[in-house]
């Protein structure tokens, strides 16, 4: 199953994939504003002979039809994600570091652009041979969870048989691929809450309702919907991230907004925990004499890898790489849009290790010391290309 043309195609293209990763490393651009990015996608694929067209406002669809598609050849996505963060390049010393102050790379999604971008390539090369059609998909703002959404509302699945996508990832040995069947990033959802009491002197505190003694008390509480509320089986977390009270030292607060984020695997106890929110805001604020107002806004949904593609994805890892290659990672808590692609047709989601103490590549996503063993990049633009391959000649 595995196509010694692709390894080959892979490997002779290894320095130019490196360059391409570097070269968009340097010149990161944030959600919704992919447009260079875009554009050299699209210079690169039409190069290719690869038909493509840009997605609005930013993002790419390329597709490459084989020559022995037919009429009942099957249709496998690709996906890459482009999108930059807000964070400060930390690795001053780099010779790729970011030229944009504030703004970088720190999740390794130049590298996935390069990858399929290499991908794309080594599948040109045995156009003739392919059995069916591998759609492209260069995804804009993965990073605030709408550009997958935006994608499939643009056309991005019509005709999709199966989607597969990858993430580099720190956290697991270079080289290392992990694609397990079921739950892989949980749903990742935004809660904004307004307690309102009645400001006053902080000399007089009878007289006044305090805001900040209740989120503060919420805060504290809320931690036991997961602890109490839901089944310890299913894996969930709340999280307030930011707290917002108060205007001057000596004046009891008549205002405060907390955000936070829930995260979880199963869609009953998403509702749940939603419906607890509301619970535990309006009645800690009752208890105090004040309101609460709660925004709950649902963002990715989790992803869940379908079976029979996980264990392809295994499969082929194995048979290119080595057994050895594969990696046990358990689910993580956090979230990633390719979920709204899996609503739509079956596929799956792997990880590919880019871990790497001695080149110090081991730091978190979103730090601002992320980098990424560009030796792990080989492991992922072959596994882009062989699962397509392999799919295709099921």
């Amino acid at each position: 199953m595995i196509n010694e043309k692709i390894k080959q195609a892979i490997k002779d293209n290894s320095d130019e994939m490196i360059q391409i990763r570097r070269k968009l490393h340097s010149e990161p651009e944030l959600s919704w504003e992919e447009h260079n990015t875009t554009q050299y996608v699209v210079e690169y694929l039409t190069n290719l002979g690869i038909e493509c067209r840009k997605t609005d406002p930013t993002g790419v669809i390329g597709e490459l039809k084989g020559g022995k598609a037919g009429k009942a050849g099957k249709t496998v996505a690709l996906r890459a994600d482009m999108d930059a963060l807000s964070v400060e390049e930390l690795n001053n010393d780099l010779v790729y570091a970011s030229k944009e102050k504030g703004k970088m790379h720190a999740c390794g999604h130049d590298a996935h652009t390069a990858m399929l971008l290499a991908a794309a390539k080594s599948l040109v090369n045995i156009k003739d041979e392919l059995p069916g059609t591998v759609r492209f998909i260069f995804q804009p703002a993965e990073e605030v969870a709408t550009g997958a959404k935006a994608m499939v509302e643009q056309g991005a699945v019509e005709g999709v048989d199966n989607a597969f996508g990858i993430h580099i990832w720190s956290q697991i040995p270079t080289h290392s691929v992990a694609c397990n069947a079921g739950p892989s990033f949980a749903s990742a959802d935004i809660f904004k809450i307004h307690f309102k009491g009645q400001g006053g002197h902080g000399a007089i505190p009878q007289d006044c309702i305090d805001a900040s003694v209740i989120a503060s008390s919420f805060v504290m509480n809320v931690q036991s919907v997961v602890s109490r509320t839901v089944d310890p089986q299913h894996a969930a977390v709340v999280t307030v991230g930011k707290m917002t009270v108060g205007t001057r030292f000596n004046v009891i607060a008549e205002n405060a907004e907390i955000e936070g984020t829930v995260r979880c695997f199963d869609p009953a106890t998403r509702d749940h925990i939603e419906k607890q929110l509301q619970i535990y805001a309006e009645n800690t604020a009752a208890v105090y004499g004040g309101t609460a107002t709660v925004e709950y806004i649902r963002g990715t949904q989790a992803v869940i890898n379908e079976k029979e593609s996980a264990e392809l994805v295994q499969y082929v890892a194995a048979e290119a790489f080595g057994k050895d290659v594969l990696y046990d990672e358990k689910p993580t808590m956090g979230g990633e849009d390719f979920s709204f692609y899996l609503d739509e047709v079956p596929g799956c989601f792997a990880l590919v290790g880019s871990g790497n103490t001695e080149k110090d590549t081991y730091w978190a996503h979103h730090h601002g010391k992320f980098n990424v063993d560009e030796e792990a990049m080989e492991t992922g633009a072959e596994l882009y290309a062989q699962y397509a391959w392999a799919y295709l000649n099921q």
